[in-house]
């Protein structure tokens, strides 16, 4: 009988050892988290993002990149193309984007008037456009073709007739299409 309690105790005694160095690991993982987020706060706190843009959305249409001469695709001097798009209730302007299959693609976006969203249909664009704030995105689009693009943040009343469309051509394509005026559109083809 007594070498039965001493095998119980031993085996709770080995019960309690484990459990106590699991405790520890995950008490120090459970530190090791709260200290990230602790410096991440004090980091992003002390140093807010330096790429955020403003613009007021009361005269955006008036001057500067957004005015409507300026919307859809341009080819910059790298070779990469910037694509500038405008969202109001209840349409994209240009409705149509004309973009080259394997090239950088800067989208830069911006509301007039309330939150828009959109994302491009099978690909990894997707973008929250706040009135006052320039949005940017990087992306390179493999697959040639037409895709959907709607609106994903409600806006209102017509915000279920919000679409756009985004097609992406071969770059000999696109380059007779920007021969043409300098802006690219597939409205305009």
């Amino acid at each position: 009988m007594a070498a039965a309690n001493q095998g119980a105790h031993d085996a709770h005694a080995t019960a309690a050892r484990a459990e106590a160095r699991w405790a520890w690991i995950v008490g120090a993982i459970i530190l090791f988290l709260t200290g990230m987020v602790a410096y991440m706060s004090i980091h992003w706190a002390l140093m807010p993002p330096t790429r955020m843009e403003t613009i007021d959305p009361a005269t955006l249409h008036l001057s500067g990149e957004f005015v409507e001469s300026n919307l859809g695709t341009a080819r910059e001097a790298d070779g990469s193309v910037t694509v500038r798009l405008l969202a109001s209730q209840y349409a994209f302007t240009p409705q149509c984007l004309l973009v080259p299959k394997d090239t950088p693609v800067r989208i830069r976006a911006t509301s007039s008037d309330v939150v828009h969203g959109f994302s491009v249909a099978h690909t990894n664009v997707n973008m929250m456009l706040a009135p006052g704030y320039i949005s940017n995105f990087a992306t390179r689009f493999k697959d040639s073709g037409e895709f959907l693009m709607p609106c994903h943040e409600f806006c209102g009343i017509g915000h279920a007739a919000m679409w756009a469309r985004v097609k992406v051509v071969e770059q000999n394509e696109f380059a007779r299409a920007m021969a043409a005026n300098g802006r690219a559109s597939c409205v305009a083809r």
